[in-house]
């Protein structure tokens, strides 16, 4: 079990560290200052389930590859919209050259090949490159139309 890995994260309300689990119940909160932190992990064919697929809040899944420059693009807007949507989602990245039975059970065909999951079903996927704004408008409708 993960559960004790952490990654550390910058608040981006007041500034302090905080660490922050890779897998956990609930939604992380800066310990000083009490406001919501981003999510951001890596999750791989191993952890994947425990990381993105038991998740309380919607996950943002970057299939992505070190070779693959739109990747790399779309990276800093996807942690742009992981900071701007703080307790709303969580971003999970993976790495498909590392976890082939992930690669293989998204039928990724392309990179970087971004999925929403709502309580580990698929409910949206887009294939390329796309601006912050962009990025943020789409998972912001894709988690909208969830609730119900």
């Amino acid at each position: 079990m993960s559960t004790t890995q952490a990654t550390t994260v910058r608040c981006p309300n007041c500034g302090r560290t905080n660490r922050v689990p890779v897998a956990a119940e609930g939604r992380p909160t800066c310990g000083h200052c009490k406001q919501p932190l981003p999510w951001m992990v890596d999750a791989g064919d191993d952890d994947f389930t425990e990381v993105a697929e038991r998740a309380d809040v919607p996950v943002v899944v970057d299939l992505w590859a070190t070779w693959c420059g739109p990747c790399r693009m779309v990276s800093p807007a996807l942690e742009k919209v992981a900071t701007d949507l703080a307790g709303r989602i969580k971003l999970v990245k993976v790495d498909i050259d590392r976890n082939p039975r992930l690669s293989q059970r998204f039928e990724v065909q392309a990179v970087p090949t971004l999925l929403i999951l709502d309580q580990g079903e698929t409910v949206a996927r887009q294939t390329g490159a796309a601006p912050a704004p962009a990025l943020r408008q789409w998972v912001e409708q894709s988690i909208t139309t969830r609730k119900g």
